[in-house]
């Protein structure tokens, strides 16, 4: 819904409609807007941080499986773009930040596999967030070995 309408389109009205339930039933699990927003940021981030996760806890060649994850993200743009929506979304709404917390601390975890150095790894992180924000925004988004080449130069040096 976030997809194609924006975080302006959600409601319970809306969300019930999707469902294809009555309106009662998202006000009983969700008190107001922020509830659903909070659920669904949570549901991305979650996700997110799962897929990291299982790339990191993998043998072998990490970075380039991480690179693949992003093109795939960027190459199916509708929902990442939501997700960047409701990600900014909680910049404004600091009851929403906790959600992030999932998807920035998967992030940081593969960055330490390459780097004990705090900063690198902060800088890993929001360059990742960047540089995806601006894939969506040009006709030619990163090829995997692009993405590839980009996390090497962000985290270069053997896996510790």
């Amino acid at each position: 819904m976030v997809e194609r309408d924006g975080a302006a389109g959600v409601s319970h009205r809306t969300v019930s409609r999707e469902a294809g339930l009555p309106t009662s039933a998202s006000t009983y699990y969700f008190d107001g807007v922020d509830d659903l927003l909070t659920a669904a940021l949570t549901s991305c981030m979650t996700e997110d941080a799962a897929n990291v996760r299982s790339i990191t806890a993998a043998p072998g060649d990490i970075r380039r499986r991480f690179a693949e994850q992003l093109a795939r993200a960027v190459s199916a743009s509708g929902p990442l773009i939501a997700e960047y929506e409701l990600f900014l979304l909680a910049a404004r709404r600091p009851e929403l930040r906790e959600a992030t917390d999932d998807w920035l601390n998967a992030a940081a975890d593969f960055a330490h596999c390459f780097t004990t150095d705090p900063v690198r790894v902060r800088v890993f992180v929001g360059a990742v967030d960047g540089l995806l924000i601006q894939a969506l925004l040009t006709h030619l988004p990163p090829t995997v070995d692009e993405w590839e080449e980009m996390v090497h130069d962000l985290l270069p040096g053997p896996r510790l």
